[in-house]
């Protein structure tokens, strides 16, 4: 009979028949396998019978065999050697029809989120980067094509397990490398999620998906995670690590395969040296042989040859360009020699220095110059230089951001330039064809937030460009040095008040000329920077001018600022520390004023200039020149409180006409108010400078514009010249308090004070009427204010019926008669005669 094991062979009556599957066992002839070969004739048994009978019956004739029952279940398949498989269940329609309608809202969502398709688009976009970060794109399109195969397929689909584990992976690391790139560019250190959570939540409030927030939650998550261990840089090293990993993964590839591949790799290289070098070699002893007769070439021929061909790739390569600040330069290795004390000069105590005085006539006297020395720049301390090098990161990054947020808005522009400054970045916006200016500048709180920034400040048009200015704040502010400004001052013998300010956002040093100012004005909020900008005129002043050009007149009503001051040469009076006393120095000056122009008239000439050079060319006339007298006040509100109307009349009168007789005024004040600043100020000082103010109409009030409300401060101004359309932004130089104290010294040290008794002031206003006025109500006046026993412009107006001016000349002439006292401010004036007294005389 048939063999147990694989196909077999018998014998029946009709003859050998063959089994297309081995029996188990042949027990019966009359019960056959399925299908047997007998000669030519084939026979199939019925499923009927088989089901019947535990085991397979096959008739051949009258022969008949049995097959064991494990041959019953046997398939085709097996019946070729395998083993069956069990047969998966294909989905109802039930979740067909769901897998159609996800894969449809996969598409649907999807694509709106990867095209930021209106306010839903960016919102799913903004989900999408809540998980996955910047890394959204490629997520919503896996996606958009995960649901169309729903779509066509109505099945899961069947990926190999080394497939799946592959590529997540590669998202894994992939997330941890974005979101290592993006706190480095924001220069995030620590709390990664909680920065991440931060710029989402600015994106998601802005409808917009500008920031760059790297592999999003689950990135910061996880680098949260290892860099603490491992570090940044161990972290980002690691996830390349991920990522190779997760590629061979998914590509099947074994760790044996790789490593016989890198062995082959590194022999091949080894054969590749071993080739270069023996070439290299064989190439040295060429050259050897032809070192005689072979032509060299010089370095600088070498150098313009790759300077010239690098100039055109870099042009080519961005149209956008970074200007950095301006190179100090550095300073001259000669100084001029300390100033020391001449020898001629007897020593001079402090007491007898401080009561010093030059008779009114020596005013404009030469003083003896011959051994006056100006103080050095060595004196000064240098300012140390502030590492702007991270600031070209942030240029790059806000570049971005700006061009995005304007999109966002549907505001077509281009990022041109941007200029690093000392204090601030100025980004050169060029708008499309057919875009408003106005549109740009009302988004100026919307590029604030997204920059996250403290304040920007759109300056549009940049003069003389057709380009939009924003000025971003820098994260380090860089301290501009006094020392180095007056370095770059250029020296102009014949412009003695050509003085420095600062320097602006090009870092080129700004400089101005009081005579053509001819007056300034300077205005800001408590620590802006004033006393200290004050400090670095006055500082200018004493080291570019001898005391035969310039003299000084100070008013500090706060008494701290300018009394380190006292006793330099330049003085015409002390410091005036008392506010009842500014009027009447203020009217000295006034004198002084009127004084020259006599000398003016008398001479024929119109101003001071052309009176020294008069003088210059007629040395034998036995006039003397004059020198300029600038007026500094360094607090003027406080002034105002005082004597208002008084300051307020010295003050316009000096504007108006001290410019010819070279007297120039320089008033500060931190209350920028109407009530300090009137109109007729204003209008008299067109110069000024605004420093950081606390709202938008104190900046009108001083420049006539908006713009000082968003300064940073420490310095940071506005500067308005005569005749400027716009103001400019400059930083201001910053001069220590050691300095000054170092450059008075040196001053003080050479030449006594040279006060002038004329010009000291006193409490009362002195005016040239004495005795009674000559005005006939004058002593109706007078009877009425000591019967009243106060005394006041507006009381006489209403008592006699008479115009303002006529009632102000009777209180003068009051006062000049010693019947009142002097003004104080909106109180009414003290009467110094009682009724009883009064009748006596």
């Amino acid at each position: 009979g048939p063999s147990r094991n694989g196909p077999g062979f018998g014998h029946c009556a009709q003859g050998p028949y063959a089994l297309t599957s081995a029996p188990e066992s042949a027990l019966c002839p009359n019960i056959t396998p399925a299908i047997v070969k007998t000669g030519i004739t084939t026979h199939r048994i019925s499923q009927k019978n088989i089901a019947k009978s535990p085991q397979w019956l096959f008739k051949c004739g009258l022969s008949s065999c049995i097959i064991g029952r494990n041959e019953r279940s046997m398939t085709m398949a097996q019946k070729r050697g395998g083993r069956r498989r069990p047969r998966k269940k294909r989905p109802t329609k039930q979740q067909q029809h769901t897998l159609s309608w996800v894969g449809a809202l996969f598409v649907v969502f999807a694509s709106l989120a990867f095209f930021r398709l209106g306010i839903v688009g960016t919102v799913l976009a903004n989900v999408f980067r809540l998980v996955v970060g910047d890394s959204f794109l490629v997520v919503s399109a896996a996606t958009v094509v995960t649901g169309i195969w729903f779509l066509l397929a109505d099945r899961l689909p069947k990926l190999a397990r080394h497939v799946w584990i592959g590529l997540s992976i590669i998202l894994i690391a992939a997330l941890v490398l974005l979101t290592a790139q993006a706190m480095a560019t924001l220069n995030v250190h620590s709390h990664y999620l909680l920065a991440t959570w931060h710029l989402l939540q600015n994106d998601f409030g802005l409808m917009t998906t500008a920031s760059q927030v790297g592999g999003g939650l689950l990135g910061a998550g996880l680098f949260a995670l290892l860099a603490p261990l491992l570090s940044s840089l161990g972290a980002t090293i690691l996830a390349w690590f991920g990522v190779i990993a997760g590629i061979l993964v998914f590509l099947g590839v074994g760790a044996n395969q790789v490593f016989n591949w890198l062995q082959a790799f590194g022999q091949a290289c080894k054969r590749g040296l071993i080739q270069v070098s023996d070439h290299i070699t064989a190439l040295k002893k060429a050259d050897a042989k032809k070192a005689a007769t072979r032509p060299t070439s010089t370095p600088e021929a070498a150098t313009d040859a790759a300077h010239t061909q690098s100039e055109p790739s870099s042009e080519r390569a961005d149209d956008f360009t970074i200007k950095g600040p301006t190179p100090v330069k550095p300073l001259p290795q000669s100084e001029a020699p300390a100033p020391t004390k001449p020898a001629s000069a007897a020593p001079v105590s402090e007491s007898s220095a401080a009561t010093a005085q030059v008779p009114a006539s020596k005013l404009d006297a030469d003083m003896p110059a011959s051994d006056y020395q100006l103080p050095s720049l060595a004196m000064l301390t240098a300012t140390p230089p502030v590492d702007q090098s991270a600031e070209y990161q942030a240029i790059k990054t806000n570049r971005t951001k700006l061009k995005e947020t304007f999109e966002s808005f549907g505001v077509k522009v281009g990022v041109k330039s941007a200029t690093l400054g000392p204090s601030i970045t100025q980004y050169e916006i060029q708008p499309a064809v057919g875009v408003k200016v106005s549109k740009i500048v009302n988004l100026s709180d919307d590029l604030a937030l997204a920059l996250a920034a403290k304040d920007i400040r759109i300056e549009a048009p940049i003069p003389g460009k057709s380009l939009i200015g924003i000025e971003v704040p820098n994260q380090h502010i860089a301290t501009v040095g006094f020392k180095e400004v007056m370095a770059e001052t250029p020296k102009a013998p014949n412009h003695p008040l050509v003085l420095p300010l600062g320097r602006d956002v090009n870092g080129q040093v700004v400089t101005f000329d009081l005579t053509k100012m001819p007056h300034l004005l300077i205005a800001g909020a408590t620590g802006s920077g004033k006393s200290v900008m004050i400090n670095v005129i006055l500082t200018s002043i004493l080291m570019r001018t001898k005391p035969t050009d310039v003299r000084l007149m100070l008013i500090d009503p706060k008494r701290v600022e300018l009394s380190v001051y006292n006793g330099v040469p330049h003085l015409l009076t002390p410091v005036v520390t008392e506010a009842k006393k500014a009027p009447s120095a203020l009217n000295k000056i006034l004198t002084a004023m009127d004084e020259r122009y006599q000398r003016f008239a008398a001479a024929g000439v119109r101003n001071m200039k052309e009176f020294n050079q008069k003088v210059a060319a007629n040395p034998a006339s036995g006039q003397s020149k004059m020198p300029y007298i600038v007026v500094i006040i360094d607090e003027l509100s406080d002034l105002m409180m005082v004597a208002g109307h008084e300051i307020e009349t010295a003050i316009v009168r000096l504007a108006q006409m001290a410019r010819a007789a070279g007297i120039h005024v320089i008033i500060a004040t931190q209350r920028p108010s109407v009530d300090v600043i009137t109109g007729l100020m204003k209008a008299n000082i067109p110069s000024r400078i605004a420093f950081a103010t606390s709202s938008g109409i104190d900046s009108r009030t001083i420049l006539d514009s908006n713009g000082a409300e968003k300064l940073l401060g420490r310095g940071d101004m506005l500067f308005s010249p005569i005749g400027a359309s716009k103001p400019l932004r400059v930083q201001g130089a910053f001069i220590p308090s050691v300095d000054v104290e170092r450059v008075v010294k040196a001053i003080t040290d050479q030449v006594a004070p040279a006060y002038v008794d004329s010009m000291t002031p006193t409490e009362n206003v002195e005016t040239e009427q004495q005795g009674d006025s000559e005005d006939e109500l004058y002593d109706d006046a007078k009877a009425f204010v000591i019967a009243q026993q106060s005394a006041s412009t507006s009381m006489l107006q209403r008592r006699f019926r008479i115009g303002y001016n006529r009632a102000a000349r009777l209180i003068d002439d009051l006062e000049a008669n010693q019947i009142v006292g002097p003004s104080e401010g909106s109180k009414p004036r003290k009467v110094f005669v009682t009724p009883t007294d009064g009748n006596q005389s």
